[in-house]
């Protein structure tokens, strides 16, 4: 059997970022503006380093690389998925991101970022900006050059436990005193329509009016997402999304239930309780890859976690 590929996260910190990476998941973050745990990622901008086995201390970027078989041979010059943490102290920018054709030909070949995100926690009455109120490119650029932020963006309430799929072309922003897990594709690059006026070292972030106009859908089309529950003996597993690009389930588990792997590989972030995958201690935070061929699993405790794959 093949070892389980445990990872060191890595940390960003952010103009917008918290201390909840720390006081929620007890990670030693490099300061109280800490905005991004990056879990699972073979990014340039963030490569994840093994922390265990035969594989200890290679990035997972190089195991992809050189390692493919742990992956199942499969094809792509990156690693598909990046599983990240995010703790919003205030609120980001308003955003959106390309699509692959767009990205590859605008970006040096970069991947575009479809992503979807779990609510962990947030504070009372937080929102989070998802999509905009604009019906033609015509209408969206007269908000935008008139500054009426508050006609074109569409503010949604959350609660712990919500999910959102964001489309590439899709306005969005996390608000402040929200917490979310986040599951996308292998990508970094973000478009920046609006930052609030902020200024970091005395100089606004750049924005990319150009890209986001080109890249923006309009109208905005709500993706509706529908959970589905499967109840097992010992667990109850929500599947939150099937995509083109990733698989997400939100798994609870009290007791011991074993798994089959059907995926390729299998990605799993904890976020909540402790227990152990055949007999290997897990807990709140950690980040994990069940490799190819891995096989049946067994999980025992009391926990909640997300389970990712393509």
């Amino acid at each position: 059997m093949r070892e389980i590929i445990f990872l060191e996260p890595v940390f960003k910190e952010l103009i917008w970022g918290g201390n909840r990476l720390h006081t929620h998941f007890g990670y030693n973050i490099p300061s109280d503006s800490t905005g991004e745990c990056w879990g699972i990622s073979a990014h340039s901008n963030g490569d994840c380093v093994v922390k265990n086995g035969i594989y200890k201390g290679k990035k997972l970027s190089s195991l992809w690389d050189k390692n493919r078989e742990l992956f199942g041979n499969i094809e792509g010059d990156l690693f598909p998925l990046l599983a990240k943490i995010i703790d919003a102290k205030k609120n980001l920018s308003i955003q959106v991101h390309p699509d692959n054709s767009y990205a590859d030909k605008f970006e040096n070949g970069s991947l575009g970022k479809s992503e979807c995100w779990y609510i962990l926690d947030c504070d009372e009455d937080s929102t989070i900006v998802l999509g905009h109120n604009a019906n033609t490119k015509e209408e969206l650029i007269e908000f935008v050059e008139n500054g009426k932020w508050n006609d074109l963006l569409r503010k949604v309430p959350v609660k712990k436990g919500d999910f959102f799929q964001i489309s590439p072309g899709t306005i969005h922003a996390i608000n402040g005193g929200v917490l979310i897990l986040e599951i996308q594709q292998n990508s970094d690059i973000t478009y920046r329509l609006y930052d609030y006026d902020r200024l970091t070292n005395g100089k606004p972030r750049e924005l990319h009016y150009k890209q986001c106009i080109d890249v923006i859908q309009c109208p905005y089309v709500d993706s509706n997402i529908k959970k589905k529950e499967t109840i097992l003996n010992n667990c109850i597993v929500e599947n939150l999304i099937s995509h083109k690009y990733y698989t997400v389930n939100h798994v609870d588990l009290e007791g011991v239930e074993t798994f089959a792997q059907r995926e390729v590989f299998t990605l799993i972030s904890i976020i909540d309780g402790s227990g152990t995958i055949d007999g290997i201690n897990i807990a709140k935070g950690d980040h994990f890859i069940l490799p190819a061929e891995y096989g049946d699993y067994e999980i025992q405790g009391k926990l909640s976690y997300i389970h990712s794959h393509i």
